[in-house]
């Protein structure tokens, strides 16, 4: 199964915009942003994340309704998450 996943944006790449840092359940990771050039995100922003990129912009509480709802799908969440850990984009 794959899911979309919240992420807070932490920083934006100034030398690469189309990276950011995001925070994903104590996860650090850089991600491409490239797909949202048109209203690109910045720090604090909720991005919704799929292999690596964001796909979407998303408010603070359908963020969090997301992750509740991911935590109780159980072991495809922490299969998504590990597979996030592993990941790097540079």
């Amino acid at each position: 199964m794959c899911l979309g996943i919240p992420g807070e944006v932490i920083e934006v790449d100034n030398e690469t915009p189309d990276l950011a840092k995001v925070a994903v359940s104590g996860v650090k990771r850089n991600i491409n942003v490239g797909l949202l050039s048109d209203d690109p995100p910045v720090s604090g922003d909720w991005v919704l994340i799929h292999v690596g990129f964001a796909l979407s912009k998303i408010d603070e509480d359908e963020a969090a309704a997301a992750l509740e709802f991911l935590n109780d799908l159980g072991q495809s969440y922490e299969d998504e998450l590990a597979a996030l850990r592993d990941s790097q984009i540079e």
